[in-house]
């Protein structure tokens, strides 16, 4: 029997703890090891706050913004990952892994975010239907937030 050490979501979860680790001593080598070659890439956000694309591509030679973590969470192999600083600044992250490596990514920056599972229940998904599916995660940023954030429903 495999023990919770072992499982593939503690595993998967590790490596985006060393990602993040890696981010912030800056370990470039380290996080390219972590990252498909194709990784594939989704942000939704102000322009200005694609922070994580610019650290990874190259285009800032130094960290302008330094990803904390306050909660990461796996959820049906996804790795969800959310910080804040202030109450201006939110992102949340979600790692897709295969065979540990990140071959998916999407950054959601000052985004509230919802998770729903549409398999569970007695239908599958509706029109028009509010609240269809199951929550199995929510970002929760801070407790009171200055301004207005959009929210998204990812649904797995």
């Amino acid at each position: 029997m495999e023990s919770p050490a072992e499982s593939p979501v503690r595993d998967e979860r590790a490596t985006v703890e060393i990602l993040y680790g890696a981010l912030v001593e800056g370990e470039l080598g380290t996080v390219a090891r972590l990252l498909a070659p194709d990784l594939e890439w989704w942000f939704h956000g102000p322009p200005q706050c694609q922070h994580m694309k610019r650290l990874l591509t190259g285009a800032s030679a130094r960290l302008d913004f330094r990803f904390v973590p306050r909660r990461i969470t796996p959820i049906g192999g996804r790795i969800f990952v959310e910080g804040w600083e202030g109450a201006r600044v939110y992102w949340a992250h979600v790692w897709t892994l295969r065979d540990g490596v990140i071959t998916q990514f999407r950054e959601y920056f000052n985004t509230w975010l919802t998770v729903r599972d549409l398999s569970v229940g007695p239908f599958m998904w509706e029109p028009n239907r509010v609240g269809t599916g199951t929550t199995l995660w929510r970002s929760g940023p801070m407790e009171n937030p200055n301004g207005s954030f959009p929210e998204i429903v990812l649904a797995i």
